[in-house]
């Protein structure tokens, strides 16, 4: 059975250059999806939509491969992050964020499939978020992007710096939300050496 691994095979969306920008246009796929607020490092509802997204994601993986005979990497975390008012967004205010975090499901994997994965999950864990998981389609289209390689967070500035300083000067502004794919396992990856994609949806001025 083939192992299908969707990063492999569109490098240009999930393995950018570090050291310039590139402009691609995102297509729409289908992800499992939790909204909250507040800290990612301190904040318990972002660590309860951790501790669902992962198990549920597995689970889809191990019925695909045991029901249609279709195995795959499970994808990477990725993240949205946002506030009301986007001018005021601040790397220095992360109580106030709002956040999205999501894993990208393959094509084939059906809403059926999502649904008993569910409730798989919900039958051995007793897991607070479970109920505001949720199952649809994102569409970014074009976007401007590159690798960060170091610490999460604060140590991200200078490359998000870089990525709107192409933006402006290159004929386009800022639209939506500021975006992050979490190539890295943070679990076996040293601090200094992980990989994140930044990304910005963008339009021309």
């Amino acid at each position: 059975m083939v192992k299908y691994d969707y990063k492999k095979d569109n490098k240009n969306l999930y393995y950018p250059s570090e050291k310039v920008v590139s402009v691609v246009d995102v297509p729409r796929m289908n992800f499992l999806m939790i909204n909250g607020q507040g800290d990612p490092n301190t904040s318990q509802e972002y660590q309860d939509a951790m501790e669902v997204l992962f198990p549920i994601s597995y689970k889809i993986k191990f019925l695909s491969k045991k029901l249609n005979n279709q195995d795959y990497i499970v994808m990477p975390l990725e993240g949205l992050w946002w506030s009301d008012n986007m001018e005021y967004f601040s790397i220095e205010d992360k109580k106030s964020w709002k956040w999205t975090v999501m894993i990208m499901q393959p094509e084939f994997i059906t809403k059926e499939i999502i649904n008993m994965a569910i409730e798989e999950v919900k039958r051995k864990k007793d897991l607070i978020s479970i109920s505001k998981v949720r199952f649809e389609k994102f569409s970014e289209r074009l976007s401007a992007q590159i690798m960060h390689t170091g610490p999460y967070g604060d140590a991200e500035s200078l490359t998000i710096e870089k990525l709107h300083d192409f933006i402006n000067k290159s004929g386009y502004k800022i639209r939506d939300k500021h975006h992050e794919i979490y190539i890295s396992d943070m679990r076996r990856t040293k601090p200094a050496m992980l990989k994140t994609v930044i990304r910005q949806p963008i339009e021309q001025k």
